[in-house]
């Protein structure tokens, strides 16, 4: 073993405020408060792992305390400064809180501060990881903290700064360390390299620092390990880190990730096995192919020439990600990301990890049996606006197929086939309507998006339950808004209550502008003209802007319940809240049943059932 050696975070580590890679502000905070001698009793230094905490206090420690100083440059010869940098405990006196974290330590601290340094201007206490202090011991420090002697100082250091008491971080000036960039950790890096000989390239240096977290030791750690690897004759490169780590290749997760994109669930499940016999654990293989999915959704969202110091990829991965990434679409990476992240919480728990392993592959693999989320959104919108033709090939069936739509019976929620009606009910239901004209399918659609957007700008969840259910649009234009409303007893209460009228006024200004005449009254045969010719001389642009709605919480639906009780008079009184709130649930979900087909609306009515997709 060699005595002399010293590994290189250690080697390295700054011994001057100028030697600090990153922190410009805390730098710059204390030169200024050396030279102009205004020092704090107390400071608390926090941030990530590796950015340059206990470095700082320590140099901040030698400023102080140098025979020639205080000065921003301490001269690291001095018997103060040699005592700071191998860590001997004369007037600066570090205390690791993870393990000195009683009540007794802390009362150890007050004892000792009372007396004064031996060789220093100042006694300094270095308390690291101060977050592990307990409550009781953050207390006792309390008064110190406040008030301590005029030549002690406290330099507390934190990673969770969240866990340390308000009563500490009030007493304390606070300075926050940043993630060191990945360009500066791999300056940095490149020059220990060229100091110390050893031939790596700059591909494996800026993946180092990617990997890093914004943190210079573990930066720094990796480097020493990999020196092993030196050689004269072949630079280290990136498959020399992946080897060494244990990490999967960029070449082994692309052909991973294409098998899934193409939903060859066989192909996948041989790369993903060629990948298991390597050596690799499960969560391993999970936790890199995420970390190539991030990467993948980073290049799919964002401009390739922004992502050059984000993304852990080289210009040659970049453009291999970006051609595999060409008939996959945003959602789809982001579904795998999901299914991928679930998958690695499962094999934490798995007794079989190689069994999840399986899984998740095969899993992922089904992705191309998902729709195109362009293709579900233009199928939505022919849907809603009744534009399914019978020849159009995405719904190349008849008008209510088994397969996408079907009855549910409330009280077990099982999917029923639809039940042909037989004609003299058909007949019967038809000359039960025949006294109210219903408007025709092209005036439905046309009136569509101005309903749509009318009941969206009803701010009251109740009114708008009840509106979707009872109330028809007969005429939207700027001079006059008619709507007819099947219930006489709800056709009344919207006229007569202030706050029901207002809702509606509100409602159509918000749609139509201006001010419009508003109708409310009871359906008739002249609807189904009056809505086609207003239809045609309408030129309507609806506002985008909607009113804020409130909040359907359990206030709301038990309002709703209570209202639509009061309308109907069919609850008895034995009735449980349970069935109450299943009742308006089940209403406030049903589509708006105006622009169904009549022998839709009859269905639903028979089966007392919702459309389920």
């Amino acid at each position: 073993m060699n005595k002399n050696y010293v590994p290189l975070y250690r080697k390295y580590r700054p011994q001057a405020l100028e030697q600090i890679v990153g922190q410009e502000h805390v730098k710059k905070a204390l030169s200024n408060a050396i030279e102009s001698d205004r020092i704090a009793h107390a400071y608390l230094f926090t941030g990530p792992r590796g950015t340059g905490k206990t470095s700082t206090a320590r140099i901040f420690a030698k400023s102080l305390n140098c025979e020639k100083g205080p000065t921003i440059s301490p001269c690291n010869e001095c018997e103060n400064c040699i005592n700071i940098t191998k860590s001997i405990p004369i007037d600066v006196i570090e205390i690791d809180a993870a393990s000195n974290r009683s009540v007794s330590d802390a009362e150890e601290i007050i004892q000792n501060v009372a007396m004064a340094p031996v060789h220093s201007r100042y006694k300094i206490y270095i308390i690291d990881e101060v977050h592990m202090l307990t409550p009781t011991a953050f207390n006792a420090l309390l008064k110190t903290l406040e008030e301590p002697p005029e030549n002690v100082i406290f330099i507390l250091a934190t990673t969770e700064v969240h866990k340390v008491l308000d009563t500490i971080k009030s007493r304390c000036q606070r300075f926050d360390f940043k993630r060191i960039t990945t360009d500066d950790i791999s300056k940095h890096l490149r020059f220990i390299s060229d100091n110390e000989k050893i031939n790596i390239t700059d591909e494996a240096l800026n993946y180092i620092a990617s990997n890093s977290a914004g943190g210079m030791r573990d930066s720094i750690a990796l480097l020493d390990q990999l020196s092993v690897l030196n050689s004269t004759k072949e630079a280290i490169s990136v498959d020399d880190i992946n080897r060494l780590l244990g990490r999967l290749s960029f070449g082994s997760l692309s052909e991973l990730f294409l098998n899934i994109i193409k939903s060859d669930s066989n192909s996948a499940l041989e790369v993903l096995n060629n990948i298991y016999n390597q050596g690799n654990e499960p969560s391993q293989i999970l936790s890199n192919f995420l970390e190539y999915l991030r990467n993948a959704l980073i290049l799919k969202s964002t401009d390739i020439k922004s992502v050059q110091g984000i993304v852990q990829l080289n210009e040659e991965q970049i453009k291999k990600l970006e051609e595999l990434l060409e008939n996959i679409e945003t959602h789809q990476i982001v579904s795998l990301i999901d299914k991928c992240s679930s998958y690695i919480k499962e094999l934490k728990l798995a007794t079989n990890p190689k069994l999840w392993l399986d899984v998740a592959v095969l899993d992922m693999s089904n992705l191309v049996q998902n729709t195109k989320l362009e293709d579900l959104q233009t199928r939505l919108q022919q849907l809603e606006a009744g534009n399914i033709s019978r020849h159009t090939p995405a719904y190349n069936t008849p008008p209510m197929p088994v397969n996408k739509m079907a009855v549910s019976d409330d009280k077990n929620e099982d999917i029923k086939p639809v039940v042909p009606q037989k004609n003299n009910e058909i007949k019967s239901e038809q000359k039960q309507n025949s006294s109210v004209a219903k408007p025709s399918i092209s005036a439905n659609s046309a009136l569509k998006d101005l309903w749509a957007k009318f009941l969206d700008n009803i701010s009251s969840f109740a009114s708008r339950a009840i509106l979707k259910q009872h109330a028809i649009p007969v005429k939207f234009s700027s001079d006059e808004v008619i709507i007819a409303i099947k219930s006489d007893s709800w056709l009344s209460k919207f006229r007569d209550e202030s706050d029901r009228l207002s809702l509606i006024e509100s409602a159509v200004k918000a749609v139509v502008g201006g001010n419009p005449k508003i109708v409310l009254r009871s359906p008739n045969s002249d609807d189904a003209k009056l809505t086609e010719s207003a239809v045609k001389t309408s030129n309507i642009e609806p506002k985008k802007t909607l009113i804020p709605q409130e909040s359907e919480s359990n206030e709301d639906v038990n309002q709703a319940v209570e209202q639509i009780d009061e309308s109907e008079g069919a609850v008895e009184d034995s009735d449980s809240d349970e069935k109450k709130t299943q009742k308006i649930v089940n209403t406030s979900k049903r589509e708006d049943s105006a622009f169904h087909s009549d022998n839709v609306n009859m269905v639903l009515d028979l089966f007392e059932g919702k459309i389920i997709e």
